[in-house]
């Protein structure tokens, strides 16, 4: 498995996204929490995927808590790399301590690998988040801080009031949405930081998901309309004349692509132990010079249509 470095942590290329784990937003089905989550989380970490992101407001904290059973009936703490967000309602350092260490106990964990403010908060002083995230640096409740979501002119305020390594940006990043190349990505590459992109599979359009079971949120996207699928069949054309190229799947030319930037973890989620094998097998797949170019060009297009 392909690593980024976090600040001198390795952590995996390729992650796995779980705001599916106890979420209905998605519409797996009631036992997909029980059964197919834990043994999804389990074969990641079989297959050196260490990277592992969630959120307490993913389920209402319900995704921490599949996460950290899963880990701690099977012993399997050491092998992973915990990611949480904190939702800034009220970002000030008593909250976010208080939300910080709920976060910790709900995931089982000596300390929080990284934990990330989810979204910004235009209302609460830039210095007064990072005091929130200073102290949850010095209390241990965490071993690393990020954020999520912000511009670039955010995410550097924010490391300025913090007068420590902001060392992530977790943002929607994918062929279908790559404006973080623009500057996202470079900042990180020249600075020693990491881009976290979420949607990686732009929700499945770039892995033929179907998104029109019941109570798949998806199936209100735009880009999976008629005139969204028209304007991105290009795009897709691309993807899938490569994979067949490399006897891969679409899904993991589009995520070959987003690691190929070389400090850029991409974290799928996954609805079966069958997906999560895809995904993690994309962290083997080399494109070549042309094929990243050619695929950067047509997404760059579909983006400014």
């Amino acid at each position: 498995m392909k690593t980024v470095d976090l600040d001198g942590v390795p952590v995996s290329a390729i992650g796995l996204g779980t705001w599916q784990f106890g979420s209905r937003e998605w519409g797996y089905g009631a036992d997909y929490a029980e059964r197919e989550a834990p043994a999804i989380l389990r074969r990641a970490l079989e297959l050196g995927v260490t990277f592992i992101d969630t959120a307490e407001m993913y389920g209402f904290g319900a995704s921490e808590r599949i996460i950290g059973r899963t880990l701690a009936a099977g012993d399997l703490r050491p092998g992973a790399f915990l990611a949480t967000k904190l939702l800034p309602i009220l970002p000030l350092p008593a909250f976010a301590r208080r939300s910080a260490s709920n976060s910790r106990r709900r995931l089982r964990a000596d300390a929080i690998d990284l934990y990330q403010l989810h979204w910004p908060n235009p209302f609460v002083p830039v210095g007064t988040q990072a005091q929130a995230l200073r102290g949850i640096l010095d209390a241990g409740v965490a071993r690393q801080v990020g954020v999520s979501n912000h511009s670039l002119g955010r995410w550097l305020a924010i490391e300025r009031a913090l007068g420590r390594p902001v060392v992530s940006n977790q943002v929607s990043f994918s062929l279908v949405a790559p404006s973080a190349a623009r500057d996202l990505v470079p900042y990180a590459r020249d600075h020693g930081r990491a881009i976290i992109a979420y949607s990686p599979l732009g929700q499945g359009l770039l892995a033929r998901a179907d998104p029109h079971r019941p109570g798949d949120l998806r199936r209100f996207s735009r880009q999976f309309s008629r005139r969204g699928l028209e304007r991105s069949a290009p795009l897709r054309a691309a993807v899938n004349a490569i994979a067949v190229t490399h006897g891969a799947t679409s899904g993991q030319v589009a995520l070959a692509w987003l690691i190929s930037h070389g400090n850029v973890v991409a974290i799928p989620g996954a609805h079966s132990v069958a997906q999560l094998e895809e995904n993690a097998a994309a962290a083997d797949l080399e494109l070549t010079v042309e094929e990243v170019a050619r695929l950067s060009e047509l997404a760059t297009r579909l983006a400014s249509s």
